[in-house]
């Protein structure tokens, strides 16, 4: 069986940690690299870093904070955020990232995600799609840009598409429940498992341990990603894995 992961989520903006509340309102959570090492020693199984500064877009704020948090964080790390081109992507892999999450370029230009699977593979490639619910359609609406594009695409159809372009790993995340600690979207989530042969990763709402124990039991997603729960409370990604194990969710031994 495949083993679960919990792993944190962190924004920077301006060289600093933040925390949003559907995808606005920053607060300030603290320095990266500090975080990234407490994360490390509470045993996270991954750290996805996220650079949600408005303006520019583009990596390189994100350059110097990934060399720092390698250099303190021995877990894997996934980060992303402004990235444009294939030559972003492999800056960034080049300074320490073991993976790369890509967003607003995965609906402008499929070959980013194509060129940077075929020479660093396909589990370098995270996607991440950012969707909110739209009562008026009855359904989800997929976003780009920091939440601030709407693209006219279906969560399946663009799901099929990354994958298509080589995508190893889909990130789904709510922007509804971002910030608020009131639970995952599972149905969301259970719709990107329908059409995903890749694994996925669920994001936004996490508060305690009993939601993210439902996420797990309820979709069969392979991950969750937490950012207030593990901000805003004293919880941590060890105490969290212990309590889910009671449940019988497969975790990597520490």
């Amino acid at each position: 069986m495949l083993k679960k992961r919990i792993i944190p989520i962190q924004l920077l903006n301006g060289g600093r940690l933040v925390k949003s509340i559907e995808f606005g309102g920053f607060r300030d959570v603290g320095d990266p690299v500090k975080s990234s090492s407490v994360y490390n020693s509470q045993f996270a199984d991954e750290l996805i870093l996220l650079n949600v500064a408005r303006e520019p877009r583009s990596i390189a704020s994100l350059l110097d904070v990934v060399v720092e948090v390698s250099k303190v964080s021995f877990m894997p790390l996934a980060i992303g955020g402004g990235i444009a081109s294939s030559h972003d992507a492999a800056a960034l892999i080049r300074n320490g990232a073991d993976k790369v999450v890509m967003n607003t370029v995965a609906y402008r230009n499929l070959n980013v995600i194509t060129e940077t699977a075929n020479r660093f593979g396909s589990q370098a490639v995270i996607v991440s799609i950012d969707v909110r619910w739209d009562p008026s359609m009855n359904d989800y609406v997929l976003y780009s840009n920091c939440g601030m594009t709407t693209e006219h695409v279906t969560l399946e159809q663009h799901i099929g598409r990354v994958i298509g372009a080589g995508a190893g790993e889909i990130m789904v995340q709510s922007i509804d429940r971002d910030g608020s600690m009131s639970g995952f979207d599972t149905k969301l989530i259970n719709r990107a498992m329908a059409v995903s042969p890749a694994p996925v990763i669920g994001a936004g709402g996490s508060g305690n341990y009993d939601q993210l124990r439902e996420a797990f039991l309820e979709t069969g997603v392979s991950a969750l990603a937490c950012g207030s729960l593990f901000n805003f409370s004293d919880s941590n990604p060890l105490r969290a894995k212990a309590f889910l194990a009671n449940y019988g969710l497969p975790f990597k031994k520490v």
